[in-house]
């Protein structure tokens, strides 16, 4: 054991390590996920957050040395975010012929998942601090976050309730929608990115382009919703 440690001290050291550790959870995720013949509740990202978690306590491994090392990941999801403008220029005409229903089930997507997160926080006797975390939880991290910080609330624990709300969203998100019967790729697309952003969004991607497309459009204005209508909805109840 205490050669172990040593040897973990000795690699812990370089940043490479944690890069390494979370693509190979990453991957360790996505061949369960295949093997399982695509399971929802075996999705990769909570597989290999799983993992992640239980290497960092067992090693007693600090969250900021893990992520100087892991940070180029973050970085990536900038360019990630970006690339899903591609499938919704592939589907634009598609996109542009249901305008005005991605409007109004954007906005009401928006309005749902604020008010149902800040109702069930205040029924459970939740504080004000935390109502404001929960608020923006369907939203993506950086945005969320930034709603949260300026509103008075603790983008620590928004950061992690949007982690949990993309990967439920991911793994109960399909099931849900078949159970509704809703068969329209479009309709199942802005579901998965309003609800579960950008977790959602990959998951939609691999339904196909045109779920994605939708998805990664819904993610994108619900962020933008959700930073207009918050503020607003906020000082009218509260």
């Amino acid at each position: 054991m205490t050669d172990f440690k040593d040897v973990w001290v000795y690699l812990s050291a370089s940043p490479l390590l944690f890069l390494t550790l979370t693509l190979a959870a990453f991957q360790a995720g996505s061949w369960v996920y295949a093997r399982s013949g695509h399971k929802p509740f075996l999705n990769p990202v909570m597989t290999a957050v799983i993992l992640l978690v239980a290497i960092l306590t067992l090693t007693g491994t600090p969250y900021p040395a893990y992520f100087e090392g892991a940070q180029f990941v973050h970085f990536l999801l900038g360019p990630a975010t970006v690339a899903l403008a591609i499938p919704l220029y592939r589907q634009f005409d598609r996109v542009r012929r249901s305008a005005f229903a991605l409007v109004v089930s954007l906005l009401c997507g928006s309005v749902t998942a604020i008010g149902t997160a800040v109702g069930l926080g205040w029924a459970l006797g939740a504080s004000r601090e935390t109502l404001l975390s929960l608020a923006p939880k369907s939203v993506t991290a950086p945005v969320a976050m930034g709603i949260t910080e300026q509103l008075g609330g603790l983008p620590s624990l928004t950061a992690v309730l949007v982690i949990l709300t993309g990967i439920l969203g991911a793994v109960i998100g399909p099931m849900v929608l078949n159970l509704l019967r809703i068969r329209d790729w479009r309709a199942r697309g802005l579901a998965m990115g309003t609800a579960s952003h950008g977790i959602g969004t990959a998951r939609a991607l691999q339904a196909g382009e045109l779920a994605g497309a939708f998805s990664g459009l819904a993610m994108g204005l619900n962020a933008l919703a959700t930073a207009v209508l918050l503020p607003v909805l906020w000082r009218l109840v509260f």
